[in-house]
């Protein structure tokens, strides 16, 4: 197992990340450029070498509900590995081709859908309509703005 110092000196090497200091001597580290509302790539990681990273749903992972995996026993070359896949998937934009209907889910379990009808993309949450945008695009982004990914 590596240590915090050992941790520390792993994770600040990722440049794209920003250091900022919590509670209990922890160290959270962000992703600024993150094209989504999470920012955090490293959560209290602390002094004693326990730590989360987050990884979403990348199948490669087994993170908790909260898309976190906990990085205590990693060695160096997982650490550089679970970190670096934490910056790509925050900073790369899902490839989504628009169909008639599309279902949208969050963390949580919510879902709604995104329809098109008319010329316009709305969204319904069960029966009721949420918002509509002219185009596809601006939808999604309202989507993934608010948490959802496609499912």
């Amino acid at each position: 197992m590596l240590t915090f110092q050992e941790k520390l000196v792993i994770i600040e090497a990722f440049e794209e990340l920003t250091k900022k200091d919590v509670s209990l001597n922890r160290v959270n580290f962000h992703f600024e450029d993150s094209l989504y509302d999470k920012t955090i790539v490293v959560y209290h990681l602390h002094p004693n070498g326990n730590g989360f990273v987050y990884t979403g749903d990348l199948p490669q992972y087994d993170s908790n509900a909260k898309g976190l995996v906990n990085i205590r026993d990693f060695n160096e070359i997982e650490l550089r590995d679970v970190v670096t896949a934490s910056v790509a998937y925050l900073s790369q934009e899902e490839e989504i081709q628009p169909a008639l209907e599309q279902t949208w889910k969050d963390s949580e379990g919510h879902t709604l859908r995104l329809v098109e009808e008319d010329d316009r993309w709305s969204i319904y949450a069960g029966e009721n309509l949420e918002d509509s945008f002219g185009g596809y695009d601006e939808a999604a982004l309202y989507l993934r703005e608010e948490g959802f990914k496609i499912r």
